[in-house]
């Protein structure tokens, strides 16, 4: 599991250890680390301020950028997909990218078809984060000219957590145990379990549950919601540790399944026909999911379906023809608690492993499932109308 530092530091307070000392926690805690990812250095923040055409080159441009050492720098780029005034990673000269197989290249003062380019503008990839798109990384724009990448995205822990550890499957749950080991305070809720919304139980025809392996489901009925791209903040947060950000409904349910480890599913609610039905798989019953494949199911498998056909595999995937889309309106928001053995089953079964079956096979906390889903109705109000 990915743990972002800057992530961790909205719970508990860590600038005064170095990665050194956070390595010798985790391992005295008994999770192991197996990596930490770190961006280059002399890679900083540059805002476009103007962008011409190569005279000699029909797919280059010619910009200039504020690196934010108060002149103006000059960069060639073959990017096509920025306006000026965007943000974008600027290597400076002597900076080492990894160019694959272990080795690097180093960024220099240059000319590229006869004009001179002092850096090179980024993609996330050439600086080690996933893209979002082809070309290159837009940066959040309250983000100031020369602001090293290092401080907009800090340190990532890559953390190898125990089977019998599942409460530290998350960045809130991985803070509770450094903070206990220091003895520091945590920021804020210390879990999100807590919900003061009102509830009631699920009538005839909305939730039914048929299956032993779900003990426990919600559902919540959001109406009116603007399915567009998430706010920078959302994003940041998801790229950071690896995640390709969606829309701000599934960023959302990302989110708060990497900020307390409770997955969530948004099925669009106009695809569905009738209720929800948590129940057991027919033999031979197919379907497709989000990862584009078809899927025949057993007797063995728990599904979440409509009157008519399964639409998720329960704990392991939603299936494509009821994931939210830029033409959803009205979603059903799933938070639920699924037997460890169930999950892991189907998920052996058919091959499939994903964020969501990784911590319900492990055993998720059944005290938070409804706060889960309180908080990700929050953000949802806020960044979705």
């Amino acid at each position: 599991m990915n743990v972002s530092l800057k992530w961790l530091s909205d719970h508990v307070d860590f600038s005064d250890y170095s990665m050194e000392q956070l390595d010798d926690l985790l391992t005295f805690a008994g999770i192991e680390v197996e990596g930490v990812q770190n961006l280059p250095d002399k890679v900083v923040a540059a805002e476009i301020l103007s962008s011409e055409k190569h005279p000699d080159a029909d797919k280059l441009s010619v910009c200039q950028v504020d690196d934010g050492s108060g002149s103006k720098r000059q960069i060639v780029c073959g990017a096509s997909n920025y306006e000026v005034g965007d943000k974008v990673p600027l290597a400076l000269p002597g900076c080492e990218l990894d160019a694959g197989d272990g080795k690097t290249f180093a960024i220099k003062e240059g000319k590229l078809r006869g004009v001179k380019s002092l850096g090179m503008m980024c993609s996330a990839s050439e600086i080690g984060l996933k893209d979002e798109v082809d070309g290159l990384m837009i940066l959040p724009g309250d983000v100031a000219p020369g602001t090293p990448l290092t401080e907009v995205f800090p340190a990532v822990l890559e953390l190898e957590i125990t089977p019998n550890r599942p409460d530290c499957l998350s960045h809130l749950g991985t803070a509770r145990e450094l903070a206990a080991l220091v003895q520091r305070d945590l920021k804020g809720v210390s879990h999100h379990g807590d919900s003061k919304t009102k509830t009631r139980r699920a009538r005839k025809g909305e939730i039914s549950i048929e299956s032993e392996s779900c003990p426990y489901y919600t559902g919540r009925w959001i109406r009116g919601v603007e399915v567009k791209e998430s706010p920078a903040w959302l994003k940041e947060k998801l790229v950071s540790i690896g995640l390709r950000p969606i829309n701000n409904i599934v960023d959302i349910t990302n989110y708060v399944l990497m900020e307390m480890g409770q997955p969530l599913h948004a099925f669009d609610l106009a695809k569905l026909d009738g209720g929800i039905i948590v129940r057991q798989a027919s033999k031979g019953e197919k379907l497709k999911a989000l990862d584009e494949e078809e899927y025949e199911l057993g007797e063995d498998d728990l599904v979440i379906a409509d009157e008519k056909n399964a639409v998720a595999i329960g704990g392991v995937m939603g299936g494509e023809d009821s994931g939210v889309t830029e033409e959803t309106t009205d979603i059903l928001l799933e938070a639920a608690y699924f037997l460890p053995s169930a999950v892991r089953r189907t998920a052996r079964t058919l091959g499939i492993q994903s964020d969501s079956s990784y911590r319900f096979e492990r055993g998720v906390d059944p005290h938070q499932v409804k706060g889960a889903s309180d908080l990700a109705v929050q953000l949802i109000l806020e960044l979705a109308g």
